[in-house]
């Protein structure tokens, strides 16, 4: 049932019927959150059962009561709507996915991610797309136009890794981690552009011009998309630098850097640009610059606050797909014939299969090829190539939203092919997170055994991984997202690496992260903040913490503050 929010808000003390059965929808839903988020605490040892998996499963469970007490009239409590989604649910997962990435691993794989989650979802979309019009014209599921052929090429082109995510570690295999974690991103992003390009072109009558707009417009958006996202961060960091917010409340500043992280979506949106990555490049230009900018209080409160926030879009997400699922209208247009509707699920999950692999391997030895150390490349010996492919097999929320988008109309399938391809990505996105999801760690475990670890995992330093810290690193493992700290000068020095570490410490590759660490230190940390270069700000707890930019008037120009254990973040 759909819930009126302006009524409610409009008339908050006069509750009609049908209001009072929108208050009785949402006060279930959220019961129904809060039990996803207790049987997913409760079921914490088990990590083959994640969050996901849980909510699905209590999402089929309710539609089948909703089923049982309407009679068969609706299994969900809301109305499926692809704006919810796109505006409300999706900014906070993917802007937290930015914000907490390990920019190090990001960018230090930069090439290889967008070598994937660009050129390989390329790959697959092409595939899925012919084989979708080579199979399913001989099916006969109904009248489909070229662009509904290229829209199911976009649609299940777009992946979700979730799954593998929460079993992967990235302490013990951050390179695989970065991998599976930005081509996910970068994937669902370049989905979505895709998606809306094949919207926005007449695709009836194809030539060179048409198909070469069409190349254009997707580079554009991708592009102009990157910089919106850079931009936005850049001007929280700017803004919050210069002012002091901290000063005088640190409300303000949570406040400035969540509302100018959402701002970015929606002016993206506004734009016709992809949000996705609009946000998320927000995110990431928000943890390198403007949240080393703002008090140590903030930096609590805006980390637990983001991913808080993504979290509970998660566990809606999935818990919503699991109620829809049962939505008899859909499956009543198709119940006529469960063997076609069934070979349309399959060829999908088919092609699935193959769009992932024509590209992960293939594209696995073009980045092997450019790199120069055996610990950065993916080599099927040690079967990070097969986890890889593995991880982008299961699809999610992105695939059901564009679907809904694509096929339906306020929610409704008017045409019966549209009514298989509906029911049919949801039987794909159902099977493929259940069964994969609880498949996936028992074969991480076996493809990456623990002697592997060691030879995936990166070089890097982390404070998690020290034997022995100063009491300082307390509060700096709490504000520091996880990510690896870097040997600066003012740091204390751990104990010495084993030989072949220090040398590749010493005397580093050089990638783009290595030319972009020193284009940052030299233009960018100055004007726009960041660590080591955080404002000075009397009475804050910055002046406490961390080591000002400039002297402070209280003290002599030449007198340095004693070195303090630095936080934790991202180069």
């Amino acid at each position: 049932m759909a819930v009126d929010w302006g009524g409610l808000l409009m008339n908050p003390g006069v509750v009609s019927a049908t209001d009072y059965t929108s208050v009785a929808s949402i006060n279930i839903f959220v019961a129904l959150l809060c039990a996803c988020i207790v049987i997913g605490h409760l079921l914490e040892e088990h990590r083959w059962i994640n969050e996901s998996i849980t909510a699905l499963v209590i999402g089929l469970c309710t539609g089948c009561v909703i089923l049982l007490t309407t009679q068969g009239k609706s299994s969900h409590i809301l109305v499926f709507s692809e704006d919810l989604f796109f505006i409300y649910v999706l900014p906070p997962i993917i802007f937290n996915a930015g914000f907490q990435v390990k920019k190090k691993q990001f960018f230090h794989n930069f090439m290889t991610i967008m070598l994937f989650g660009a050129v390989g979802t390329l790959i697959s979309f092409i595939i899925i797309s012919l084989g979708a019009i080579g199979l399913f014209q001989k099916l006969d599921i109904g009248a489909l136009e070229i662009g509904d052929y290229l829209a199911i090429g976009a649609i299940f082109s777009a992946t979700d890794s979730v799954c593998t995510l929460q079993v992967l570690n990235q302490d013990e295999t951050p390179l695989l981690y970065s991998l599976v974690f930005g081509e996910g991103v970068v994937n669902d992003a370049t989905s979505v552009v895709l998606f809306h390009a094949i919207q926005n072109f007449d695709l009836i009558h194809i030539d060179a011009i048409v198909v070469l707009k069409f190349v254009g417009n997707f580079l554009y958006l991708f592009f102009t998309s990157t910089l919106l996202g850079a931009i936005a961060g850049l001007l929280s960091a700017y803004i919050i630098k210069k002012l002091y917010f901290g000063r005088h409340s640190t409300d303000r500043e949570v406040a400035l850097m969540i509302l100018m992280a959402y701002l970015s979506y929606m002016v993206a949106e506004l734009l016709d640009l992809s949000g996705i990555l609009t946000v998320f490049f927000c995110g990431i230009l928000m943890s390198h610059y403007t949240w080393h900018n703002v008090t140590e209080k903030s930096r609590i409160t805006t980390k637990h606050a983001f991913a808080t926030l993504s979290f509970i879009a998660e566990v809606f997400l999935f818990l919503y797909v699991g109620m829809d699922a049962l939505d008899i209208e859909k499956w009543r247009s198709v119940s006529n014939s469960p063997g076609k509707s069934v070979s349309v699920s399959s060829i999908l999950l088919g092609l699935v299969f193959v769009g992932r692999a024509a590209f992960v391997f293939p594209l696995s030895a073009v980045s092997n090829w450019r790199k120069k150390s055996p610990d950065e490349k993916i080599t099927f010996k040690q079967q990070a190539s097969v986890t890889i492919w593995w991880a982008g097999l299961m699809r999610g929320a992105v695939s059901i939203a564009l679907a809904y988008n694509q096929f339906t109309s306020f929610g409704d399938t008017e045409e019966r092919g549209n009514a298989f391809l509906i029911t049919s990505t949801i039987t794909v996105v159902l099977f493929s997170t259940i069964v994969f999801g609880l498949i996936t760690k028992p074969l991480v475990g076996f493809l990456l055994p623990p002697s592997t670890t060691g030879h995936l995992s990166s070089v890097t330093l982390s404070f998690t991984s020290e034997p022995s810290s100063p009491p300082r690193s307390y509060l700096s493992m709490l504000l520091g997202f996880g990510q690896e700290s870097q040997v600066e000068e003012e740091q204390t020095v751990p104990p010495p690496p084993p030989p072949d570490l220090r040398m590749l410490l010493t005397a580093p590759s050089r990638s783009v992260h290595h030319y972009w660490r020193k284009f940052d230190d030299k233009f960018m940390r100055p004007v726009f903040g960041g660590r080591g270069f955080v404002p000075f700000v009397p009475g804050s707890p910055t002046e406490r913490s961390l080591h000002p930019c400039q002297p402070s008037k209280s003290e002599p120009e030449g007198d340095n503050p004693p070195p303090l254990s630095p936080v934790p973040g991202t180069s």
